[in-house]
Formats: structure tokens, sequence, C-alpha cells
């Protein structure tokens, strides 16, 4: 478990980039909306600082990211690691054969897709999002890798939703989140 410390200069200022949405989408939730933080260029250049730095000089081969915010995260990762992306849709987003995951959802299940193709045995891959919550989103996308044989290196996000326990959801991850709440 790899965590940021709260300490780090910095991450005062990400987390007041992070506006909270009551009752969003429903009743009793406390979204946390990254809106302000993608719309502020240092606040975005930091966080992906942040998500980046412990994988300086390792041997990330790729990162994958899920449909739709882990690719914002997730391609500007690669690119500051000069690696590539591969993106993990939802159904029927991918044009050549895909390799399907399918995870159970709080009320009902859902599914992810990968290219069979896009990742190669032994390869390090770097799965990145911008949010730990449940759990069941990462969880999938780690199977996603292993299917294709390559190794799941470490999980990266921006946040992560302690009340939510998605950790437990990935218990042999090496998991980086840069902001707890």
């Amino acid at each position: 478990m790899t965590t940021v410390s709260a300490r780090e200069p910095g991450l005062d200022n990400l987390r007041q980039l992070i506006r909270d949405v009551p009752d969003f989408p429903k009743p009793g939730i406390l979204f946390k909306d990254i809106t302000p933080l993608l719309a502020h260029p240092g606040g975005l250049a930091l966080a992906v600082e942040f998500m980046v730095y412990p994988f300086r000089g390792t041997s990330v081969d790729l990162v994958v990211g899920a449909e739709s915010r882990g690719f914002i995260f997730g391609t500007a990762v690669a690119r500051e690691l000069s690696v590539g992306f591969i993106p993990i849709r939802k159904p029927g987003k991918l044009p050549a054969a895909v390799r399907r995951h399918e995870y159970d959802l709080e009320y009902g299940t859902d599914v992810l897709e990968i290219h069979e193709d896009a990742l190669r045995p032994g390869q390090k891959v770097l799965v990145v999002d911008d949010l730990l919550a449940t759990g069941g989103t990462l969880a999938a996308c780690c199977g996603l890798v292993r299917d294709l044989g390559a190794e799941v290196l470490a999980v990266a996000v921006l946040i992560e939703l302690l009340s939510c326990h998605g950790r437990e959801m990935l218990p042999d991850e090496r998991v980086l989140s840069v902001l707890r709440f």
C-alpha cells in the first residue's frame, strides 16, 4: 500500500480544487467533482505529477485507464512516463476483437472490454483512474490486464474514498492514492 503523505506540499491546493456536490447522483451521496481541478492548469499538472512521481524510472510498459475519467489521467500519466496508453471501454465501443470482464455493482452488474491484442504477456502495466470508491471498476481493469497475460505493476488514483473500502477489492495490488477522503 502506497499513499502520498498528506503533509506533501501542494496537496492542500489540490483538495481546494475538488468541489463537493451533495446529493449527486442520488440523495445521500457527496460527489467529489474534479472538474474545477481539470480546468486549473497548475492543479491538473500537479495532480498528474503526484500520480506519476512514484513510477518515474520504473519498468512501466503501458498505462491502462477505464472509460471515461481514467482516460483523462491515464493519457497524461502515460505521456509523462513516455509509454503508450490502452483504453478500457464500455461494451460495444471497441472495433476489434475484445476480452470482456463482467463485475458486480451495488445494484446489478457492468461490463468492461479491452482489445484482445492490446497487451502482451509479461508487459508491466500501470492501471490509472481518477477515483477509487468501491473498487469494482479497478478490480475489473486489473482482471482484464491479467487475462491478457500482462502484469499489474500498480494502481494509481487521484482520489480514494476511504468510507467505500475499495482497497478490499484490490488485496493483491500496490495502490497509490494522491488524496484520501
